[in-house]
């Protein structure tokens, strides 16, 4: 599908309908709602990245947190759709393993981060489908 196809005329002539449409938004709408709670306490976010060991946590955290904005908003309207797919899964993929990782969290934050890696890794799954739909002709 072209990037500039409507959503609703590429679904008709492909075969796909509500379903895969709902799921876009859906998905799309919890990452740009996901990100935008990061910018509600951006200081957080920030001091959360570099406790991680973030690089430049400063400049890091914002414009991780508006690529995700921007990549949920481009699946749910289904625009540039192969950027904002691949932008997703490339966020998701990193910060699942590097951010979640519960398995080396203190006892107290173990269960927070164990609930957030698993959260993203269903997020970073239905990314990964909406991408290969992304790249079909």
């Amino acid at each position: 599908m072209s990037d500039d196809e409507t959503p609703d005329a590429s679904d008709e002539a492909t075969g796909r309908g509500a379903p895969s449409r709902l799921g876009r938004v859906l998905l799309g709408a919890g990452l740009a709602a996901q990100a935008s709670e990061d910018f509600r306490d951006m200081d957080g976010t920030i001091e959360y990245a570099e406790s991680a060991g973030v690089p430049m946590p400063d400049v890091a955290a914002p414009f991780a947190s508006g690529m995700m904005i921007v990549a949920g908003v481009g699946i749910a309207l289904w625009r540039l759709p192969r950027v904002a797919t691949g932008a997703a899964v490339a966020f998701l993929t990193v910060v699942t393993a590097t951010m979640h990782d519960f398995w080396n969290a203190d006892e107290d934050d173990k269960g927070g981060e164990r609930l957030a890696f698993f959260g993203n890794l269903a997020m970073l799954g239905g990314a990964l489908v909406f991408l290969r739909e992304a790249y079909k002709d």
